[in-house]
């Protein structure tokens, strides 16, 4: 069966709707009410029963730790010299011990997760407020620091605190009592745990409604035998099981800082002295993050510069050929909060840096994306979105470096924000036999992107002892394809374990629940198909769609002309302007000196305005809506008095219309623009200009001359170029697309 979608190219009426049935208030946080929207979704019994099996195996499992550690006079745990915590965890099926430890050897800047913020270069306002995220580590952080102002909370009773929880905590939510030790979400909130119980314990926190996860550590790797590395295990299993059961709940890991210790001396490619092939335990899941640590530089219009794999960064590949770590982060010298005292800081480096960066930076992504949808993400569609829209360095597609490359929450954001008009975002399912067709029109001359990613089901086979062993984790294989209005047939990127310093190709992926596809200067009209090869376990799989660089609407967001007075009866009048294509608009209308606006959203370009009062004045505006999230400037305020059946069926200019009419110097060109703008009139020698954002940010400013201004680093939106002149300004708006 073939499901064929074509993505309108008029607006969502389901967007309409929403605000037909009165004022809509968005959720912008993890409120109870949307925690238990979240647990709504998930199957009770299916949780309960994998958290009763992790609590009677966690209760078994410390009776055998115990034993074990007395019959080898082992301690439980330790700070070794190095600084690293470790703890006995584990039996592995072949009898070796397994110790977890933590990876210790400016983030917001390198993930461009300042660019959200209030007065970066997006202007989101974000900051975590009201967003919840968990840290699982060797120990709690320690609640009281200065930095967390009461904002963190120890979870699980646990008797000890660690320097390495608390510098993990700080980086991600550190409210800068320090400035260069501030978090990157530093108005969150975060639940702190240790490490001995952190299925049972997760489970639990996935249940209610926990978005996000940080383990900066994991298995330590130079006990274990050579087999272990890049295998899928009991471990692994164990979270891909918890993951698909709370399908919102998503898990970041570190992957290690064992990249030059030469550890594995048969890894399924090259040398010990590479450093391929050092993932272990939970990082070799495929529902998780599993993040890298990179050094780069990015500049102030956040664009990466240059990018390399940290020499300390364990690398994959994961023995069946998935892509991992999924993506890279800054680990280096990062400034952050330490457990001495309430008032302690130090600098620390190492993949423990990075994961908590990128946690932080998708905890921002999903109170934006709840910001404009009144919901959060599913953890296949954040997980996709930052894999999707991830800066890719040195050579095309991923690799088993850094995965996908350097994550780039602009580009996320600017998708989100873009979400129907050139950027889709789907939650979509795929029952067996089925097909998901639909087709797309491109921005000409870019690069069109899209990928599918889904939660797949706990993987049947574990490896017990085989070294190498290719076995594929993944239950239900999905593919993306894309096919041209010649027929040409474009694949999704992969990756060869067995040749893991070679780039990537591009084919049949058989191993990856995340599959992309990069058609660069695209042009013309597309067709995405989403399928599966074999059978659907479950019946059903859900999965998440993301395309960008696509053409969803003809609507430019340009504020409405021409408003005028169509008709006129006794109690209400008709406005109309100027129609432009594939729009809806917004319009507002009130009395004089009123302060409350009503609202309306008409499909068409005119609108009844009902309820007037003979001899009032009253003033209305207008806007174009091209999606929920891409809209114009209201119009200007026409205003008019009502009286009836006599009411006059020209407007009145305001007085604002009549200063701007006879002082209009100058006009910007082109409008929309891409890359650059140009101001056409006389300008003086002391002509300065500003171009400011919709909410009033200075942006960009300098000497305006013959030269054109560069606008290249904005995102897409509208702006206002004010121009200064003798003490002069004038101001007009433009559109980047």
């Amino acid at each position: 069966m073939d499901y064929t979608t074509a993505f309108p190219k008029s607006v969502c009426m389901s967007f309409l709707m929403l605000f037909a049935i009165g004022n809509i208030t968005f959720a912008t946080a993890q409120t109870k009410e949307s925690k238990r929207r979240i647990s709504s979704e998930y199957s009770a019994r299916n949780l309960s029963s994998v958290s009763a099996k992790f609590v009677k195996e966690f209760d078994a499992k410390q009776i055998k730790l115990n034993a074990y550690a007395k019959a080898n006079g082992l301690k439980l745990s330790e700070k070794l010299a190095t600084g690293e915590d470790v703890s006995l965890v584990d039996i592995g099926e072949d009898g070796t011990p397994l110790y977890y430890s933590t990876f210790s050897d400016n983030t917001s800047a390198i993930s461009r997760a300042n660019t959200l913020y209030e007065g970066g270069l997006l202007d989101l306002g974000l900051s975590g407020t009201g967003m919840q995220v968990g840290v699982w580590d060797s120990g709690a952080a320690l609640p009281t620091h200065q930095e967390f102002n009461s904002r963190a909370t120890i979870a699980d009773e646990a008797s000890i605190i660690s320097d390495h929880a608390t510098m993990v905590l700080g980086t991600m939510i550190s409210s800068g009592i320090k400035s260069k030790a501030k978090g990157v979400a530093y108005n969150a909130t975060a639940v702190t745990n240790d490490w001995s119980a952190d299925k049972v314990e997760v489970t639990a926190a996935a249940a209610d409604g926990l978005l996000l996860s940080n383990h900066s550590y994991g298995i330590q790797p130079n006990n274990v035998p050579d087999w272990y590395f890049g295998a899928y295990i009991q471990v692994s299993q164990d979270w891909d099981e918890i993951m698909y059961n709370a399908p919102y709940y998503l898990m970041v890991t570190a992957a290690g800082n064992a990249q030059s210790l030469k550890y594995n001396d048969t890894p399924i490619y090259g040398k010990n002295s590479d450093g391929f092939d050092l993932l272990l335990g939970f990082s070799t899941s495929k529902n998780g993050i599993n993040v890298a640590a990179v050094d780069t530089n990015v500049d102030n219009d956040g664009n990466l510069k240059d990018a390399e794999v940290a020499t300390y960064s364990s690398l994959g590949p994961i023995d069946d050929g998935r892509i991992k770590p999924d993506i890279a982060g800054c680990g280096a010298n990062i400034y952050s909060s330490e457990a001495t005292d309430n008032s302690s800081y130090d600098t620390y480096t190492g993949t423990s840096m990075a994961a908590p960066g990128i946690t932080s930076t998708m905890l921002l992504l999903q109170e934006y994306y709840s910001k404009l949808n009144s919901t959060f993400m599913k953890a296949a569609t954040l997980k996709g979105l930052v894999l999707h829209s991830a800066d890719d360095v040195n050579e095309k597609g991923p690799d088993y470096k850094m995965g996908w490359g350097v994550i780039n929450a602009k580009n996320a954001a600017e998708i989100i924000t873009n979400d129907e008009f050139t950027s889709i975002i789907a939650e979509e399912s795929l029952a067996e036999g089925e097909n998901y067709t639909f087709t797309v029109d491109a921005k000409d001359n870019e690069t069109l992107l899209a990928s599918i990613s889904w939660t797949d089901p706990a993987g049947t086979y574990i490896n017990k002892g085989e070294l190498n062993n290719t076995t594929a984790a993944l239950v239900n294989d999905l593919d993306i394809r894309i096919t041209d209005e010649n027929n040409n047939e474009y694949f999704p990127w992969k990756l060869n374990a067995k040749v893991a310093g070679a780039d990537a190709t591009k084919g049949d992926n058989l191993v990856d629940p995340f599959e992309k596809i990069e058609i660069e200067n695209a042009s013309g009209t597309y067709t995405i198909t989403v399928s599966h090869k074999g059978s659907i376990t479950n019946d059903i799989q859900n999965f998440s769609l993301i395309v960008s660089n696509v053409s969803l609407t003809a609507c430019t967001a340009e504020a409405p002309e021409e408003i005028g007075i169509a008709s006129v009866d006794e109690t209400s009048i008709m406005v109309d302007w100027k129609a432009t294509e594939d729009s809806f608009y917004e319009v507002e209308y009130k009395e004089e000196n009123s302060e409350e606006w009503t609202t309306l959203f008409p499909e068409e370009n005119m609108v009844q305005l009902e309820g007037l009062t003979l001899g009032k004045a009253y003033e209305v505006q207008v806007r174009t809506n091209c999606s929920m999230n891409i809209f114009s400037d209201f119009s200007m305020v026409k205003s008019f008095v009502f009286n009836g059946l006599d009411t006059d069926l020209a407007f009145e200019l305001t007085k604002e219309e009549l200063a701007i009419q006879k002082e209009l110097k100058y006009t910007v060109y082109p409008n929309p623009t891409v890359e650059q703008i140009s101001v056409n009139g006389e300008l003086s020698e002391n002509a300065y200009y500003s171009i400011i954002s919709s909410s009033g940010t200075v942006l960009k400013n300098g000497k305006v001359d013959n030269e054109a201004i560069e606008v290249n680093s904005l995102s897409s939106g509208l702006y206002s170029l004010t121009i200064f002149e003798d003490g002069e300004q004038h101001s007009m708006k433009f559109i980047k697309n």
